[in-house]
């Protein structure tokens, strides 16, 4: 049997635009998603008997997750889909998988493109494995896919568009934030307004969340340092009550809460793409090691591409220009013809699209080595392997370990997908 002429991971934004392309220049590709669904985490759909309107779901958002959604509902008569899949290893081109009824299988395509998406990006602050913790993305996920709120009292916690943006949604919801902490400052935000100038549109919509919640009456403070997620009980009786922190100012304070929700920017998925022995290269403002990629998403490695977050982190829209990015140029690698026109003006977009993401990240910078600092020896920074910060710091000062790895076999820190 001849190979797959494609092969896409992930049927969020740029795996459905991906999709889309190839069948339009009649490749019957094969799409993979790990949900039951398409639509990624940011258009994630509603279980099955829910009949919320979109705009109760995506707010602001809607029609571009109703015309995701159509459009990915139109191809499925023209993909091999298979939702509930999960891509569990890459080694020497063969794509291995496994699906809800735990088969497993292999695939060897000619190409393959990783939408992987984006998972939440976050640093450990005392008192963070205490139930009712929770990140920004599973905070949201409660509202979009349970339509529960995580707390009766939620503090919500980082930096970054997320933040605001759940607390507009909890607002809405009828569940208005205790409070908004930001580790972010005025000067900070100043600082990337010229690259979020390059999308007016979604910096006034930003203003707009803010607007609403400081009308409702919403506490917002910037510039924090977290110090404590402070709780009470023991073992399953064990909860959070509070969040302290430091402010701008440098004084000590404290927010009572039953829930908090925590999170900076995103941390790009990319597994498959190391496995793919794709270099990477750290990226100054993102502040984080991402896959290498041309312009279109091709890698150093031949038959493999990047889209979405996975990639470049440069939001959803980002993500939609990049897949059919992806897509032209494995077309152009099969020796299809390429629609020039309609790649140019996703090459614009794209390049408008990580502008944006650049001010954003000027404005909301990760405050990893603030963090670190203050990160308490008897915090837990590992919490499948329950070490503390103390033996990670210790694994470095005492016993000499200069990377990652040399620190890993030390103390077994980080030894999960995490």
């Amino acid at each position: 049997m001849a190979p797959p002429d494609c092969v896409i991971v992930g049927a969020g934004p740029a795996g459905v635009r991906a999709a889309e392309v190839l069948v339009a220049a009649g490749i019957r590709p094969i799409l993979i998603d790990e949900s039951r669904a398409s639509g990624g985490q940011i258009y994630r759909r509603q279980p099955d008997g829910f009949r919320r309107a979109p705009s109760e779901l995506y707010g602001s958002e809607a029609q571009k997750a109703v015309a995701l959604h159509a459009t990915a509902d139109r191809l499925k008569a023209s993909v091999d889909w298979r939702p509930e899949t999960l891509a569990w290893g890459l080694r020497d081109g063969a794509l291995h998988l496994v699906d809800a009824a735990g088969r497993t299988s292999s695939i060897r395509p000619r190409a393959l493109i990783v939408a992987a998406g984006a998972t939440d990006r976050i640093f450990p602050v005392k008192g963070w494995t205490l139930p009712g913790v929770y990140t920004l993305g599973a905070a949201q996920i409660s509202l979009k896919a349970q339509a529960m709120a995580i707390g009766a009292r939620v503090v919500l916690l980082g930096a970054g568009p997320l933040l605001y943006l759940v607390a507009w949604q909890y607002l809405k919801a009828g569940n208005a934030p205790v409070a908004v902490l930001d580790t972010s400052s005025f000067a900070d935000r100043l600082a990337g307004l010229p690259g979020m100038s390059a999308r007016p549109g979604v910096l006034l919509l930003g203003m707009t969340y803010l607007l609403d919640l400081r009308r409702a009456g919403v506490p917002i403070v910037t510039g924090v340092t977290p110090l404590a997620f402070d709780g009470a009980g023991e073992g399953l009786d064990a909860a959070v009550e509070a969040v302290r922190f430091r402010d701008g100012r440098g004084r000590e304070r404290s927010v009572a809460c039953d829930a908090v929700g925590f999170g900076w920017h995103l941390r790009a998925e990319t597994q498959l793409a190391d496995l793919a022995k794709v270099p990477f290269d750290h990226h100054p403002l993102l502040r984080q090691w991402l896959p290498r990629a041309d312009a279109l998403g091709r890698t150093p490695v031949a038959g493999v591409y990047l889209a979405g977050d996975g990639l470049q982190l440069a939001g959803a829209d980002g993500a939609e220009a990049s897949g059919r990015l992806a897509a032209y140029a494995v077309l152009e690698d099969l020796g299809r013809p390429v629609d020039v026109a309609a790649r140019a003006r996703a090459l614009a977009e794209n390049a408008r699209m990580k502008r944006f993401r650049d001010g954003l990240a000027r404005a909301f910078p990760w405050p990893g080595e603030r963090l670190a600092q203050a990160l308490g020896d008897e915090a837990i920074v590992c919490r499948c392997e329950e070490v503390t910060a103390g033996t990670l710091r210790a694994s470095v000062s005492d016993l000499g370990a200069a990377e990652v790895n040399r620190a890993k076999a030390f103390s077994r820190v980080g030894m999960g997908r995490c």
